[in-house]
């Protein structure tokens, strides 16, 4: 597997427009540019160890205590110190789902079992995920929706999950980066089960939600303060720079621009969609702000040529060619990527 190719290439690909990287498609926010501008006076200063501001505004903005917030150099980062902390000898993914669990838990040289998807179920997960817990794993990840599919897994399914992970002794590893552009996501969260189980991490990223990839800023919640202060002491003390911690006060006060961008992913998705079905290609029924589906080979390069930069999602475990996904931008730009997908399929 190529575990280091992701969406967001432009700097390959600089004539075509992205449709490969999942952020809000409304853009980064204004005061959030400002404030990494303010931020720039204090450059020569080291960033505050500890990010206390940050921290007490993200447990304002997620109704749990600060010292249950963790932040770091996007989500990724954090996946990597978890790992690093945890230091598990044998875990379980489900396949296809984020590079980055199975190229972290390597890292550590820890044993990755899968838990393979099939189609014939469209990818959803289904009961043989349960019955592959077993007592000698010590980590477990989940993506929620899942990536590349934008599949969701229900919650009284994760909640089975869950309890069968506390009681044999595994941490469970729950992605939530992509739930803000659910329509429901307080119905999918496990965030109001952190107090009863010291065996939860949630994982969320400023991403996403603020289209702030270039800025790196992720952030973990946990009630299991001791596994917080080992993943502390695997990371390095400066790991969340000045302008991130700015640029991450400034968003979590964009409630408006949020819900924005989530409502125009809810009219812009079903037309997507739809164009994408009259082309003949075969949708999954994504809940994310992205679509994936199943298409000919050698989409991938036929769209660059026509200006268009989807992602290929070969390179996941479980899936072979031809399948790909595509986010969900505003009007114009979904048209634009209608138009050169029905361009590229006639080329090939």
């Amino acid at each position: 597997m190529e575990k280091h190719i992701h969406g967001g290439n432009i700097y390959s690909y600089r004539d075509c427009v992205d449709f490969s990287a999942n952020c809000n498609p409304l853009g980064t926010p204004e005061s959030v540019k400002q404030a990494i501008r303010d931020s720039l006076e204090c450059v020569k200063d080291y960033p505050q160890v500890g990010y206390a501001p940050l921290r007490e505004a993200l447990g304002r903005y997620e109704d749990v205590e600060p010292e249950y917030v963790i932040c770091g150099n996007g989500a990724a980062e954090l996946i990597f110190s978890l790992c690093q902390a945890v230091k598990p000898k044998r875990a379980l993914v489900p396949a296809p789902s984020f590079a980055e669990y199975e190229q972290a838990l390597l890292s550590t040289g820890c044993q990755v079992e899968h838990v393979y998807l099939k189609k014939e179920d469209g990818f959803c997960i289904q009961e043989d995920f349960i019955r592959s817990l077993h007592k000698d794993l010590d980590m477990v990840f989940l993506c929620n929706p899942n990536n590349p599919t934008g599949i969701l897994t229900e919650r009284e399914f994760l909640f089975r999950v869950l309890r069968y992970c506390r009681e044999l002794g595994i941490l469970l590893v729950v992605d939530e980066c992509f739930l803000d552009f659910v329509k429901e996501p307080g119905k999918y969260s496990l965030k109001a089960q952190l107090p009863r189980y010291h065996n939860l991490f949630i994982l969320k990223a400023f991403t996403k939600r603020y289209a702030m990839a270039g800025i790196r800023l992720g952030y973990g919640l946990c009630e299991n303060r001791e596994l917080l202060e080992r993943m502390e002491q695997v990371t390095q003390p400066w790991n969340v720079s000045v302008m991130a911690q700015a640029a991450g006060i400034a968003a979590l006060k964009e409630t408006e621009y949020v819900e924005e961008g989530r409502k125009l992913i809810f009219r812009e998705a079903p037309w997507l969609r739809g164009e994408l079905e009259k082309l003949g290609l075969f949708l999954y029924p994504s809940q994310a702000n992205y679509l994936f589906f199943h298409g000919p080979e050698g989409l991938f390069e036929a769209c660059v040529r026509h200006g268009a930069l989807i992602r290929d999602c070969s390179n996941y475990p479980g899936l072979e060619k031809g399948y790909y996904r595509v986010a969900v931008r505003t009007h114009e730009e979904n048209r634009y990527l209608a138009g050169a997908l029905k361009a590229a399929l006639e080329e090939i």
